[in-house]
């Protein structure tokens, strides 16, 4: 059983979703993170440093957030 859990929780950990833990707004760059291996607030950190460069940043950041899961929604579509 322990194993299982190990094994749905490295394969979440490889899904890009936003978590219900660690959310500061909407949870993408938490997700970001977890996906990619990297702390939270280093994510954070890169996209608020970002912003303040010329680009799209935040219409990106509100496509994320439309267009990746839930983690609640992500789990009760997989079983």
């Amino acid at each position: 059983m322990e194993f299982r859990r190990r094994v749905r929780e490295t394969t979440m950990s490889r899904k890009l979703v936003r978590p219900r833990d660690n959310r500061m707004i909407a949870g993408v760059c938490a997700g970001l993170a977890r996906r990619f291996g990297m702390s939270a607030g280093l994510v954070r950190l890169l996209f608020v440093l970002s912003v303040f460069l010329p680009g799209p940043q935040v219409i990106i950041y509100l496509a994320l957030w439309i267009v990746m899961p839930n983690e609640d929604r992500y789990l009760a579509s997989s079983h």
